[in-house]
């Protein structure tokens, strides 16, 4: 007696999502920002969005070469940095927090 092999059922192909609209920036972040004395020194005098301020810092601290060699999350601020910073290394989740007091 031979058995028929039945084919595994096919699933149905997921539903595409609708495209979603892309998301426009908060204009909390796109609000130029007056840079204090200290940070100018780093990034210059020019108001600036929080994100652009940030972007230069990370310019910076690359051109510098001021990123911890064994764990590049550490930043290992320079005599302009430790202004900033307050102390001789911060990680870059503490960078922005110390970075955002010498925003107005």
């Amino acid at each position: 007696m031979a058995t028929a092999k039945t084919a595994p059922a096919k699933k149905a192909a997921p539903a595409k999502k609708a495209p979603a609209a892309k998301r426009a920036p908060s204009a909390a972040f796109m609000k130029p920002m007056n840079i204090s004395p200290a940070l100018a020194a780093v990034i210059g005098a020019t108001p600036m969005p929080r994100t652009e301020v940030t972007k230069k810092i990370w310019e910076y601290i690359k051109k510098h070469k001021l990123q911890d060699a064994a764990n590049k999350r550490n930043i290992n601020a320079d005599d302009k940095l430790k202004v900033i910073f307050k102390k001789p290394q911060v990680t870059m989740f503490e960078m922005t927090k110390l970075v955002s007091a010498h925003l107005s």
